[in-house]
């Protein structure tokens, strides 16, 4: 059952017009509320107008009303959460380590609910057909680029990962037709990347972001737009612990669709892979 919609409204809120804030916070505080009730209904509790819930719809990348109602009513079933915990000081190894697993697991829960599959099939059409994918990201995010450049060569997609402005550059200015620029920054708000994908655009490069959920000059940026989840997290560990996690996420379903849409030729390709590191290995 499709769930995430809490978590959407959670996500967003911060960033939505005064109307639309407004619905989205009645929405939180009175869940149940959404389930019986009518575009108007809902505008008139918030105190505000039935086309601001239209709107509060479109900002969320819903596609309506119904498709709100259905993910929260699948909220409202699922078990309760137990949210991320931070540490604290002296805390114990295992207590770290408790903590950490939940987290962690919170985390993925969270991107899952929120995943878009329209827009995470047209990405995985993009990336089938181009010719080449360059993927950029900065600082913790360049280790989510680095691997998935190392899981596109292995089914034998051509992709580049550099951290080099002036080489990307570089790259985007003699980029193909076919080729595709893939922005990933867990803010998206990173310089460097709002530079290059908005050079890409410039250019004509097909593009691609991988950001938090929300609105951000990385994603508006982008023709297809990934998100992961952020709400909720641990200050401690906010940077570049549960993001990286939920970015290697997506970059595994995008991987994985993409060999299934192939699968014999994915497949092939792997075991080409895997015959070559054997014999680098072993030398024969």
């Amino acid at each position: 059952m499709a769930a995430g919609g809490l978590k959407m409204l959670q996500n967003m809120l911060e960033q939505l017009p005064a109307s639309e804030r407004k619905i989205a916070q009645y929405i939180l505080d009175h869940p149940q509320s959404i389930l019986n009730s009518t575009v108007n209904d809902i505008g008139v509790q918030a105190k505000t107008s039935g086309a601001a819930v239209i709107r509060l719809c479109k900002s969320l990348g819903l596609n309506g009303f119904q498709d709100l109602k259905v993910r929260i009513a699948g909220d409202l079933v699922k078990p309760a959460e137990q949210g991320y915990r931070d540490i604290e000081p002296g805390e114990t190894y295992f207590s770290i380590a408790q903590k950490t697993t939940s987290n962690s697991i919170q985390s993925i829960r969270d991107t899952e609910e929120i995943i878009n599959f329209e827009e995470l099939e047209r990405a995985v059409t993009t990336l089938l057909s181009a010719q080449n994918v360059h993927f950029f990201g900065i600082g913790a995010s360049n280790i989510i680029a680095k691997d998935a450049q190392q899981k596109f060569l292995r089914i034998q997609k051509n992709a580049t990962s550099f951290t080099d402005t002036h080489l990307v550059a570089t790259i985007i200015a003699n980029a193909g037709k076919d080729d595709v620029v893939f922005g990933i920054s867990h803010s998206g708000e990173t310089a460097e990347v709002i530079k290059v994908m908005a050079l890409a655009k410039e250019r004509g490069v097909k593009t691609i972001s991988l950001t938090k959920y929300g609105q951000s000059a990385v994603s508006s940026l982008a023709d297809i737009k990934l998100f992961t989840s952020y709400s909720g997290e641990a200050p401690f560990r906010s940077g570049a612990t549960s993001s990286r996690l939920a970015q290697l996420y997506l970059i595994d379903i995008l991987f994985l669709s993409m060999a299934t849409v192939q699968y014999e030729h994915s497949i092939q390709a792997i075991d080409q892979t895997r015959e070559a590191i054997r014999f680098i290995k072993e030398g024969n």
